[in-house]
């Protein structure tokens, strides 16, 4: 099959099935007061577990996600993870050692590990594995063979017939007979052998292409079937299968959160979001998994993705900040073309080079971990809108957070339920005083936001239960720049590249036209700078003036806030 037809199949997973009664144990939102996930989308393992203990624990995660584990066709598109060739740990992105080493890592770190697993079908062209087995479409040894597949070997056409959807393949991918003992036991092997190695949850890719009975069966032999459990189960209207038919296993993946959030912060109003969630028609918080994005939506265009600036940053601080569902943050690496593969295989020698986002650690996003885990349950409180794209909200006396997405400044006073103290904008990380009366006044920029927590007192420390805080600078810089031009800073230290524009660093537009990075120097240190801009070509522009020039804390980072200078 041509990889655009796979790619398109992949991207697809929609379709329709029966109303069943599924009886089992569900494991709803993730146990415990951490339930943002970090969606490490093909990183390797190794990598993995250095962000476990680098940023992930730190900052708060509760859980990594990783990619599909299981032995996959050969090739660079990322959707190869998609097509398995048996169920032998053993791809690009690490063999069986490798994954017990990151699982161990991360949980060392406090983190727990989901893996995306493929359950609904297997490779379909012939060849050798990423793990060496032989096989060809419809027979993988010491696997399955054409026998454990479903008789109908054409790709699902009528998404309003349950029983085409969840019998036939999706884009000609082998759909597996999963109505059958054999199939039923070789899976649930599968996914016992994950949970050996210390596995804590499973998010289940094509969930809808499989009967909720049998997935409850499948769910049922597992050594511990009350795992936490998602399910991607992509609900369209008309269509036969919804996701409400799967919440008697575990999880859903609302899809209709990431579509409606790109709709509201592309164009409609953010005062919209006062009663956001179960009241737009989703499944109930409880058995929600939501997200801004995913590797699939990013690329189809169905959801926000990193290339949308401050509407993808800003619906990432709302979903962070609003009590419903357990959040996902996609973190994965820029493409120009839907099939693109990972950087250095999965490689990640450092955020934000080479090509990885690594949204997770983003400011914005991270910040906003620790306040999720600090408001746990506490109601929205204290709502305010200016009846277009300026909103403000707290959660009970834990939290508060304004977003300002107009096109200029706001400066009013913010009523919330917070004690009176002085508190660090998770934002910006820079302090702010409420009064007695629980009121405090700021001046939000353009597209910005502010996040306030009792967790989080002094600047330079998020609140998370084990801060990190590594002294160095935040530059921010206000830049407008035309297609295929990108903002870099150097200066006078070698870390940010001896005045050479060649190696010069490059600062991330999530916030445009803000363009930011941070950068870790020694303590104490005084460093000059400038921002250069460059284009597709590698033509440099340097901006006017004298030399900037700025000074790190002797502890903690010392925030820039610059506007380019024509």
């Amino acid at each position: 099959m041509a990889s655009t037809t796979v790619a398109a199949a992949l991207a697809l997973v929609a379709g329709a099935a029966v109303a069943v009664t599924v009886p089992g144990t569900a494991q709803a939102a993730p146990p415990g007061v951490k339930d943002v996930t970090a969606v490490m989308f093909e990183w390797k393992f190794s990598s993995v577990a250095k962000a476990c203990t680098d940023r992930l624990g730190p900052d708060g995660y509760g859980y990594v996600q990783v990619s599909p584990p299981q032995e996959r066709i050969q090739g660079s598109p990322w959707w190869t993870a998609y097509q398995p060739v048996s169920y032998k740990i053993d791809t690009r992105l690490g063999d069986r050692a490798a994954f017990k080493a990151m699982v161990d890592t991360c949980h060392a770190a406090g983190v727990k590990v989901v893996v995306d697993t493929v359950i609904n079908h297997m490779a379909n062209t012939s060849g050798t594995g990423s793990g060496g087995s032989s096989f060809s479409k419809y027979n993988y040894p010491g696997t399955y063979s054409a026998s454990d597949l479903d008789d109908c070997t054409t790709s699902v056409g009528n998404y309003q017939d349950a029983w085409n959807v969840q019998h036939c393949e999706l884009g000609g991918l082998p759909d597996l007979d999963t109505g059958e003992e054999y199939v039923r036991r070789t899976i649930a092997g599968y996914m016992n052998d994950l949970l050996s190695l210390g596995v804590d949850g499973f998010r289940i890719d094509a969930a809808k292409h499989i009967a909720p009975a049998d997935l409850s069966n499948i769910k049922s032999r597992l050594t511990d079937p009350g795992v936490y459990w998602k399910q991607e189960t992509i609900g369209a209207a008309g269509e036969a299968v919804q996701p409400g038919q799967y919440t008697g296993t575990g999880d859903v993946q609302e899809f209709g959160y990431a579509r409606d959030l790109k709709r509201v912060f592309s164009g409609e109003k953010l005062a919209y979001l006062k009663n956001f969630g179960a009241a737009w028609g989703y499944v109930p918080s409880a058995t929600s998994s939501v997200f801004v994005a995913n590797h699939d939506t990013e690329r189809t265009g169905a959801s926000l993705s990193y290339k949308d600036g401050a509407n993808y940053t800003l619906a990432h601080v709302f979903m962070l900040a609003w009590p419903y569902g357990s959040p996902d943050v996609h973190s994965g690496y820029e493409f120009s073309g839907h099939d693109d593969g990972p950087p250095n295989s999965g490689q990640v020698n450092a955020c934000f080079t080479e090509g990885w986002k690594c949204q997770h650690a983003w400011r914005e996003i991270a910040g906003m971990v620790g306040f999720r885990n600090t408001a746990g349950t506490a109601a929205v409180t204290d709502w305010w809108d200016n009846g277009a794209n300026a909103i403000a909200f707290g959660r009970g006396d834990k939290a508060f957070v304004a977003i300002n997405h107009e096109s200029s400044s706001l400066t009013r006073t913010y009523q919330t339920s917070l004690p009176a103290g002085t508190y660090c904008d998770v934002q910006s990380d820079k302090p702010v005083t409420v009064d007695g009366s629980g009121r405090f006044t700021a001046t939000l920029g353009a597209h910005s936001a502010l996040a306030l927590h009792i967790g989080a007192k002094e600047c330079g420390d998020s609140g998370n239960e084990n801060p990190v805080d590594p002294a160095g600078a935040s530059f921010d810089v206000n830049a407008t720049t035309a297609w295929g031009q990108n903002i870099y800073v150097t200066g006078n230290q070698a870390a940010l590249g001896n005045w050479n524009p060649a190696n010069a660093l490059k600062l991330d537009p999530a916030s445009y036209p803000v363009w930011k990075l941070d950068l870790d120097l020694p303590a104490g240190t005084t460093f000059e700078y400038k921002y250069v801009r460059k284009d597709a070509s590698g033509n440099v522009t340097w901006e006017s003036g004298a030399n900037r020039t700025a000074t790190v804390p002797a502890s903690g980072r010392i925030t820039v806030n610059d506007t380019w200078r024509s």
